[in-house]
């Protein structure tokens, strides 16, 4: 579908399978979906049904295919009836400026945002990606990242197809077994994942067992990468070359990239250095002035990567890009005397605690090196004396032997400001997470701010 639609010019729109009923009402009807195609069902939903459910209130669906039943056999024959010259004619009339894809964000607050992206958007930023982690016709990409996103749809699909290289599915949706055994069996000499889909792999049990000497490469995104993670992926699975990506689905999505050569400060410290025929800058969020090297600030990009826009939505657009087609992140960085990018937090989830500007990204990176944290999500809620305290978020190494707020303490104090160390403990099983692989901060700030 990927590929069909963009031949023919249409829009395709990326629906996450997992949305409810509300969800995918709002999607059909704010991007005006005419045809809709979808599995029959997925890890328990019934998608047959769940299109019935919102099909009335849809004026725009015109039509709906089921992969596996008659609708999607009516299709495909259908399609082999097209004459080629046909094609041919469609293909001449579109410009590489048309949009061919809308993404919906994430939506941390309120309904998802559609980020119209063009041909020229997806394509290009897919192949730069490829080049830097040196793709050729030889390698064989592991892809355990969805398809309805940017990581799988245009650093997966499009950096492997542009360059020549193989593509291997483990699985229908992430399962750290299948993952290994798909590198194993497949020879992939590259790996695809969010920080957290590589600790899962890496502690699950038999992981020793797996071979995974073919790995040479691969992409880790969606959020900053803990240094011991980052230690045993290079050690432990083989991925010298191991790259860091840095964008948002509005910038198609990759602005920022570490190289196959860098060391592991800069893969860990940085989410490395701008790609060719882009521009970054770091500017003060008050005034718009870009600051000096080496001071925090918003990053900005711009460049070819920037979406059209968010889909019938321009004063939302406005707010995003500005009249000189700087897209803002939202995200705080500084950029360092060699040009290497460090994100050291959002706008929105900065801490401050007593006047002291707090980044959750130092605490969380001390954090990992305890022995019985697997992973640390660090957020400030309300507080009556300094306005906001440091909660740390922890899913426990072993459950059975879980952490406690005055081992958490004993292990801060003297190593980190007294300011920075957490006041509250929470264990958990998994963290709330987007469809990118970021955590959801907003929705942990939100579920324990009462204490």
């Amino acid at each position: 579908m990927q590929y069909a639609t963009a031949r023919i010019g249409a829009v395709m729109v990326n629906i996450n399978p997992a949305y409810r009923a509300h969800e995918l009402e709002y999607v059909l009807k704010q991007s005006g979906i005419a045809l809709l195609v979808a599995s029959l069902a997925h890890k328990g939903s019934d998608y047959r049904a769940l299109v019935d459910q919102v099909r009335g209130s849809c004026p725009d669906l015109r039509e709906t295919v089921h992969i596996g039943d008659p609708s999607w056999d009516a299709l495909t024959e259908a399609a082999a009836g097209v004459d080629a010259g046909r094609l041919e004619d469609i293909a001449a009339g579109l410009s590489c400026d048309d949009p061919v894809n809308i993404q919906y964000t994430s939506g941390t607050t309120g309904f998802p945002k559609g980020a119209t992206l063009s041909h020229h958007n997806i394509l290009n930023n897919g192949y730069w990606v490829g080049r830097t982690i040196g793709y050729t016709e030889q390698d064989r990409v592991c892809l355990p990242v969805p398809f309805y996103h940017c990581f799988g749809m245009v650093m997966g699909n499009l950096a492997a197809t542009s360059h020549g290289a193989c593509i291997v599915i483990p699985a229908p949706s992430f399962e750290p077994g299948a993952t290994l055994e798909a590198v194993q069996r497949e020879r992939c000499t590259s790996l695809y994942g969010v920080p957290t889909m590589f600790i899962a792999e890496l502690n699950l049990p038999g992981f020793a067992s797996y071979d995974l000497t073919s790995l040479r490469t691969g992409i880790m995104a969606g959020s900053p990468c803990p240094v011991e993670v980052m230690k045993r992926v290079v050690a432990e699975m083989h991925m010298e070359q191991v790259s860091i990506c840095y964008g948002m689905t509005e910038t198609s999505p990759v602005s920022l990239q570490t190289r196959m050569d860098d060391d592991l400060e800069h893969r860990t410290g940085t989410v490395g250095r701008v790609l060719p025929h882009i521009e970054v800058k770091v500017v003060d969020p008050a005034t718009g002035v870009t600051v000096p090297r080496g001071t925090s600030g918003e990053l900005c990009t711009r460049g070819y990567s920037v979406m059209l826009g968010y889909w019938n939505e321009p004063a939302k657009t406005a707010e995003a890009v500005d009249a000189a087609r700087w897209m803002h992140t939202g995200d705080l960085a500084v950029m360092r005397d060699d040009g290497y990018v460090e994100i050291v937090g959002r706008i929105k989830d900065m801490i401050i605690r007593g006047g002291e500007n707090i980044y959750p990204r130092e605490i969380e990176e001390f954090l990992y090196a305890h022995p019985k944290i697997a992973d640390v999500q660090v957020v400030g809620v309300a507080h009556e004396r300094y306005g906001e305290e440091v909660l740390a978020c922890v899913i426990p190494r072993d459950p059975a032997d879980p952490l406690t707020l005055e081992e958490l303490r004993a292990f801060c104090d003297g190593r980190l400001a007294h300011y920075k160390i957490p006041s509250r403990l929470q264990l958990l099983d998994t963290f709330p997470m987007t469809v990118s692989g970021k955590v959801r901060k907003v929705e942990l700030r939100e579920r324990y701010a009462a204490g």
